[in-house]
């Protein structure tokens, strides 16, 4: 399909790309800068003076740079003498800030923190938003998962297991993983997690992870917050849910079908309003643009007779079908509450009948 992604500043900022320019997913393509971390330096609680005197004692104006170790303000001394004199050095590099004679505080500014925007794979630059960021689309493969921990990283993919009912156990993950991104089938124990981390593995694709081994690699009960801002070194995200669940097969095999191919990952999600899912991107090389592909990226999100959808609930949760049908009058599921349902066969040839909000599109 065609995947298209935003790349927004946090805040305006610098664009440094053109609609049609050709990016690496490393490639920067926005920059901006945040302000520095304000850090308050006591004046006279070393001056001895009175807040509404400080102004007298001060020598870098508002706004002025220093250095760390400068002088920001000197008392006069006993008579004049140099040897009884105070002073107060800067604690950081960065600027003056403000000075209050309510408080007798200055206020440092350190240095601004520079936030870089990069492709996140490879693409063409399509739209371009002055001073906010761009737009960038490619030709790939998408996957989306159920829950995952961990920012944006890339790497090559890698299936270590041999079919998706297959653990990736700690033995299978070796050094020559390190830069990759591991598929395995069913589930990756928390030792097989610290095993790819110590391997410097950049991300794990599998089937399913136990919550509280998720408890255990972040130090905390994770909410309803959202994810992918985690301080680890190693994205993770599972493609079915919590506990031992095989991967979708259809899943496994393109993972299979793109062995060998950089691929890019973010396990940031979300699962109240605003629901974001992790993805993993796949761009296929030199593919050609045709009618087909460009309407992929329109359909996105339709849900018509024919659409490939994976069931995100109980009793069918996890299995991938076509819609067969899609019934317009409301219809009264197991709660006893009425919603509009569709009508699914299964990869395995069976069917079913369940509520639309319980699946979720996966692409043809």
């Amino acid at each position: 399909m065609v995947v298209r992604k935003d790349r927004r500043l946090p805040l305006k900022g610098d664009v440094l790309v053109k609609i049609g320019d050709t990016v690496k997913a490393s490639d920067i393509v926005a920059r901006t800068y945040l302000p520095g971390k304000v850090q308050p330096v006591n004046l006279v609680h070393v001056l001895g003076c009175l807040p509404s005197e400080v102004l007298e004692y001060v020598k870098i104006p508002d706004g002025a740079p220093v250095k760390k170790g400068e002088v920001l303000a000197e008392s006069k001394g006993f008579l004049g003498i140099a040897f009884f004199k105070s002073h107060v050095p800067s604690p950081i590099d960065g600027k003056v800030e403000s000075v209050s004679v309510v408080t007798g505080q200055m206020m440092l500014r350190g240095p601004d923190i520079p936030v870089q925007i990069d492709a996140y794979f490879d693409s063409k630059v399509v739209a371009v938003m002055p001073r906010e960021g761009c737009t960038v689309e490619s030709v790939g493969s998408f996957v989306q998962g159920i829950f995952g921990i961990g920012g944006e990283r890339r790497g090559t993919i890698r299936v270590l297991t041999k079919s998706n009912e297959e653990e990736l156990t700690p033995g299978l993950i070796t050094p020559d993983c390190k830069g990759q991104i591991i598929v395995g089938g069913t589930y990756i124990s928390y030792a097989g997690f610290q095993k790819a981390k110590e391997c410097g593995v950049a991300g794990i694709v599998v089937g399913g992870f136990d919550d509280k081994d998720l408890r255990e690699i972040l130090g905390f009960e994770l909410g309803v917050a959202i994810t992918g801002h985690e301080d680890i070194p190693i994205t993770l995200i599972m493609t079915e849910g919590f506990g031992r669940i095989k991967m979708a097969e259809r899943t496994f095999k393109l993972f299979k079908k793109r062995e060998g191919v950089i691929a890019s990952m973010n396990g940031a999600t979300q699962i109240r309003a605003g629901v974001m899912r992790p993805e993993i991107i796949i761009p296929v090389p030199n593919a050609t643009m045709t009618a087909d592909l460009e309407s992929s990226l329109y359909a996105e999100g339709l849900l018509t007779i024919g659409s490939v959808v994976r069931a995100i609930r109980e009793p069918y949760f996890g299995k991938i079908g076509r819609v067969t049908a899609l019934p317009p009058e409301l219809t009264q599921v197991e709660s006893e509450t009425w919603v509009r349902v569709l009508e699914m066969q299964f990869e395995d040839g069976t069917q079913g009948v369940i509520p639309r909000a319980n699946v979720e599109l996966i692409g043809n």
